[in-house]
């Protein structure tokens, strides 16, 4: 195991931070509509059945991934997430939430989630459960020139682009592709709040903050 490895215990803080969610939204808000929670859970390491750099998977709603950066293995899982979510469950919006991408945390550090969403009431919803709980988001354009990015000579998209350009709109605009357009989404990337590592800022210690509980849970505090 090398340094980078170490701590990777914490890129499932977003799926703790759903379950989370959901205990207080059954518990305490138990809002009069039924919400879903959708855990995307996969053994990460490396094995003789692992995929490699060059494979080009296909995904349920039959979008082909061209696999750049064996690394960028999170945001695969979360698209088999979202298109479980679209096929079965039918909702009135989708929001995912993960530790995707280093890039949001040069971006906005530890103070700041990152957030996509392209539809107006949904981002609104999430603003003001962002302002009631404390727990804030900032919202990074996905604009098609960044989805373009993502396009691939031998697939439909690849899961990374080499040149690290717009690296943590890179996330999202390769989620864009197993999301319909007809059903609200948005994307929470928690990368640089999801773990305190200082003794200043809104998260202090060397501990999981649970960044995302309260954000998601308020989401039903009036559903």
């Amino acid at each position: 195991m090398n340094n980078s490895m170490r701590g990777m215990k914490g890129d499932k803080d977003g799926g703790c931070a759903v379950l989370g969610a959901m205990h207080a939204i059954a518990t305490v808000i138990k809002p009069s509509r039924p919400v879903v929670a959708l855990l995307a859970a996969a053994e990460n390491s490396v094995s003789d059945v692992a995929y490699r750099p060059d494979d080009v998977m296909k995904f349920r709603n039959g979008v082909t991934v061209e696999v750049t950066n064996t690394d960028a293995e999170g945001r695969l899982v979360l698209a088999d997430a979202l298109c479980w979510a679209h096929d079965k469950e039918n909702p009135e919006f989708i929001v995912d939430m993960a530790t995707l991408t280093g890039g949001v945390v040069v971006a906005l550090g530890n103070v700041c989630a990152g957030m996509w969403c392209e539809d107006d009431a949904l981002r609104g919803r999430i603003e003001c459960s962002a302002e009631g709980s404390g727990e804030r988001v900032w919202r990074l354009p996905l604009h098609q020139e960044y989805r373009d990015m993502m396009k691939s000579t031998v697939a439909d998209v690849l899961n990374s682009n080499p040149n690290r350009r717009a690296h943590p709109i890179q996330g999202a605009a390769f989620l864009s592709y197993f999301t319909t357009g007809q059903i609200p989404w948005a994307h929470i990337d928690i990368a640089g709040v999801h773990n305190a590592d200082s003794d200043s800022g809104p998260y202090v210690g060397n501990k999981p903050t649970g960044f995302g509980v309260r954000l998601l849970a308020g989401l039903f505090d009036s559903a």
